[in-house]
């Protein structure tokens, strides 16, 4: 019983308000809250894993004619394949998919492709 006691006692921090208020005029202000600093470099998500080069290549087999981009080699977990997807995407402006250990992208940008996965610090070339 002391114990519901003590803790209704306190009074900064109620369920229907939240968190108590802070005025400027408070001679104990609560430290300011700021969301953890995500990393500015685009490549720290898929940070390079390995010396091995990534191979960049065309394919149509299976696909009703469509033409893929397909990037392998990537030594990343598969979070960092999806980052690297989602960067990729955004820079080219088309589709793209990770399936399995391969990076998948839509239409022939391999060009392009290894000119943006050099300038992440991988060893990119086509093949």
């Amino acid at each position: 019983m002391s114990k519901r006691k003590a803790r209704n006692s306190d009074r900064s921090f109620s369920r229907k308000t939240g968190p108590r208020l802070v005025y400027s005029t408070d001679p104990e202000p609560e430290p300011e809250r700021r969301p953890p600093e995500l990393p500015r470099n685009p490549a720290a998500p898929f940070a390079v894993q390995g010396t091995q080069p990534v191979r960049v290549r065309l394919e149509r087999k299976g696909r009703k004619g469509k033409t893929v981009s397909i990037i392998t080699g990537v030594k990343s977990p598969e979070v960092g394949k999806r980052g690297l997807l989602k960067h990729l995407k955004g820079k080219l402006g088309c589709g793209g998919a990770v399936k399995g250990a391969e990076i998948e992208i839509q239409g022939d940008q391999r060009e392009r492709l290894v000119a943006l996965l050099n300038e992440l610090g991988y060893r990119a070339r086509q093949g």
